[in-house]
């Protein structure tokens, strides 16, 4: 068995008597890239500021390399790295003088020091502009030095907090080619959040969906994936029919069919119901569904199919866009 990074168990952060994150568990093997999604609000980032020491959970444990955060914490700080996703860089001078400014931070010096700048660089592929002022770069220099100043001191494990928000298709594509390389050829694991789906997909060996703050599904991207079947089908109708409901959740190619709840019409307008129908296999399903809707004499509003996919997973487990 791998040796784990990084263990979280049963963490729980209260605000009074509301939970931002509520008996969460999970792990990262030594050289593993894990996924964190969630919808905004859904304990993301208060998950990861307790396990990079910013302040301590109500209740559970988080250890690094067996070492207790609580109790361990400046042991801990040595071997984690952080981006955020705030920029945290000093614009007025040079990605060279920031790197140097956190290495220093780190007790790095001399030619220790002047080698780690000059790696990391290399790594972001940023040494042609290492000598301007942060403030002239793009947006995307920018995540990239931002990438670059969480690498300095060489962690063993790196926390990416949205690390391509904002930024061009060029610094994009470097940064996935620099987590590619960070962990193919140093093994560095990482905890990446993301609110594209095509990166996690891309990029992490399993994932965790969090929602409401409680891991609702962690998996590899194909299992995840494969628990929806033959995708998602959502039928908008009239009104809840339950007899309608009820056939369709018998059809050969369906596997259940429930009403998802809907707003209130306004004034003046139809009321709707709409009935998420997880499928088999979508063709036959969606052709099935039709037949049927037809005999009995029924009215089709509208008619979404969903193909198996991380973001019809995403959307099947919480209800949310990731962004919201």
């Amino acid at each position: 068995m791998p040796e784990k990074m990084l263990e979280v168990k049963n963490l729980v952060k209260s605000y009074g008597s509301v939970p931002a994150v509520n008996d969460v568990s999970f792990y990262i093997e030594t050289g593993e890239v894990f996924g964190l999604l969630g919808p905004n609000g859904a304990g993301k980032s208060t998950t990861i500021s307790m396990i990079t020491c910013l302040f301590p959970p109500t209740s559970g444990s988080i250890t690094v390399l067996g070492r207790d955060v609580q109790k361990e914490a400046n042991a801990v700080k040595k071997i984690i790295g952080v981006v955020p996703q705030d920029l945290a860089l000093y614009p007025t001078l040079s990605a060279r003088n920031n790197l140097r400014f956190f290495g220093e931070m780190y007790g790095l010096g001399g030619s220790e020091l002047r080698a780690r700048v000059e790696s990391v660089l290399e790594y972001v592929a940023m040494t042609d502009r290492a000598n301007d002022a942060v403030k002239t770069y793009s947006g995307g220099m920018k995540r990239r030095i931002n990438l670059a100043a969480g690498l300095i001191h060489n962690p063993r494990i790196l926390f990416l907090d949205e690390p391509t928000v904002g930024v061009d298709p060029q610094s994009r594509n470097h940064i996935f080619e620099s987590v590619e390389r960070l962990n193919r050829e140093q093994g560095m694991s990482i905890l990446y959040t993301t609110h594209y789906m095509e990166e996690a997909e891309r990029l992490c060996n399993r994932i965790a969906i969090i929602d409401q703050g409680r891991i609702v599904a962690i998996d590899t991207p194909k299992n995840l994936i494969a628990m929806l079947g033959g995708g998602i089908i959502k039928i908008g109708l009239k009104g809840e029919n339950e007899p309608l409901r009820a056939a369709i959740a018998g059809l050969p190619a369906v596997l259940s069919a429930a009403w998802l709840p809907v707003p209130e019409p306004e004034p003046g307008q139809i009321n709707r119901a709409v009935l998420k129908v997880e499928a088999r296999q979508a063709n036959d399903a969606l052709i099935q569904i039709l037949n049927l809707v037809s005999e009995k004499d029924e009215t089709l509003m509208s008619i979404e199919t969903l193909e198996p996919n991380l973001e019809s997973v995403f959307l099947h487990l919480t209800g949310k866009k990731l962004r919201e």
